[in-house]
């Protein structure tokens, strides 16, 4: 109608000019302004307003289909989050990721932070003995018995071990020569502590399952209990230990910065405690070495011949068995309480591991999740509520999140400490955390 209109006034105009034909003869053309000065202006008017009143009408219709198509995408979304059992993360707003933290726990089987009992097995062959020995919490013949460290001994020229037949091929040799190149720089050929180079070194290397990504610096304390003479040092087995001295050794992380080798940090391992820190820190006594980036503590056996008595066997092509002298000094020490802490002497360790952590904030409307699949939720052919308190009500108990792929693959799974209730009438917010 409006448009029918609008083409009339258009040809309005037309109208008003008179055809040539009609025209008298020497009778000069008339213009169309002339004809009818008040026709053009009038005119105008009329489809301007013409051409509003349409547009008008246009901008109403569009804002009503507009709201009804907002209304109609409300209730579509009312319907889908009342049935959702998805949603996709705000990449902005959901997700935080890339967060360090440091975290350390006990290095010993089960988290513990104290090894007060040793044991060695029966698994490793006579070959094996000869280089190195395993050492367990537990008897290795009970449950949860694991392999917590191993010790060896070390001599530069050989000494203290039996090359049994082959030349400069000593267990000890190979020792001093293996941490040499796992610990050294390439240039240095022995081990240096406090009081120079030794060419006689124990090792304590711990399980590297059980270091996870590091020994933690400033928190291991090794307890050793000075030997007595009349022990049969180099024995495999339990030895009765009568002595009462035992030395406690740290590393010296709380006084010294740590020197950067080509095998990450070192520390000096000094005489001292965690809880008092170093004995005479302003001149501390020197007894090794420890790489905590290896799981590695070296010890000067020099320095523990004159202080706790090891008379470590460094005779030529001699089978010492120097090694099992560490391991009753630190078994021995489990048998004896510490004065200042009135607990038995332990091995006190702990690893340390950087965590890297994405958090996830899954955050449930009130609309949402209000429903569950499982069988014992509804009842009847129809598919009605088992409860019928649920009618207008419903009620859920969320106890797992699940972590889905844009191709809806689950690929992780996170378990609520307790069930949450969930309706129309409760939100909730569940943080979860990713750690790798």
């Amino acid at each position: 109608m409006n448009i029918m209109m609008i083409e009339k006034l258009r040809q309005l105009p037309r109208h008003g000019v008179p055809s040539q034909a009609s025209r008298g003869q020497g009778m000069p053309p008339t213009s169309p302004a002339s004809s009818s000065p008040a026709a053009g202006p009038a005119v105008g008017q009329a489809v301007q307003q013409a051409v509003n009143n349409v547009n008008q009408q246009v901008q109403q219709m569009a804002q009503a289909l507009a709201q009804e198509i907002i209304a109609e995408q409300q209730q579509q979304q009312q319907i889908a989050r009342m049935g959702r059992t998805f949603t996709k993360f705000d990449a902005v707003n959901d997700v935080v990721s890339n967060q360090k933290e440091v975290v350390t726990a006990g290095l010993w089987s089960d988290n513990a932070a104290s090894l007060i009992t040793y044991f060695t097995g029966s698994a490793q062959t006579t070959t094996q003995r000869r280089y190195y020995v395993d050492v367990f919490q537990k008897d290795v013949s009970s449950e949860g018995s694991s392999c917590q460290f191993a010790l060896a001994y070390g001599h530069a020229e050989g000494s203290g071990s039996d090359s049994v037949g082959q030349l400069n091929d000593s267990p000890s040799k190979a020792i001093y020569g293996q941490y040499r190149q796992l610990l050294l720089n390439p240039n240095d050929s022995r081990f240096t502590t406090g009081d120079g180079d030794t060419d006689s070194i124990y090792v304590i290397n711990f399980k590297r399952s059980r270091l996870k990504e590091r020994l933690d610096p400033g928190n291991f304390e090794i307890p050793l209990l000075a030997l007595s003479a009349s022990g049969q040092l180099n024995a495999t087995g339990s030895l009765p230990h009568t002595g009462s001295t035992v030395l406690t050794l740290i590393d010296d992380s709380s006084a010294t910065a740590a020197t950067i080798g080509d095998s990450g940090k070192m520390y000096n391992i000094v005489s001292g405690s965690i809880n008092n820190g170093i004995h005479n820190p302003t001149s501390p006594v020197y007894y090794g070495l420890a790489y905590p980036d290896h799981g590695v503590l070296i010890l000067d056996g020099n320095k523990l011949d004159a202080n706790l008595g090891f008379q470590t066997n460094t005779g030529s092509s001699s089978e010492g068995n120097n090694h099992f002298r560490l391991y009753h000094a630190l078994s021995g020490s489990g048998t004896l309480v510490n004065p200042s802490t009135s607990d038995t002497y332990g091995f006190l360790a702990r690893n340390s591991e950087q965590v890297t952590s994405t958090h996830y904030f899954v955050r449930i409307k009130n609309a949402e999740y209000n429903f569950s699949n499982n069988p014992s939720y509804i009842t009847g052919s129809v598919g009605s509520f088992s409860q019928t308190s649920f009618v207008g009500d419903p009620k859920v108990y969320i106890t797992t999140v699940g972590l889905y792929n844009n191709s809806r693959e689950l690929l992780a799974v996170a378990k609520l400490s307790k069930p949450l209730l969930k309706s129309f009438s409760r939100e909730a917010l569940i943080r979860v955390k990713l750690d790798y």
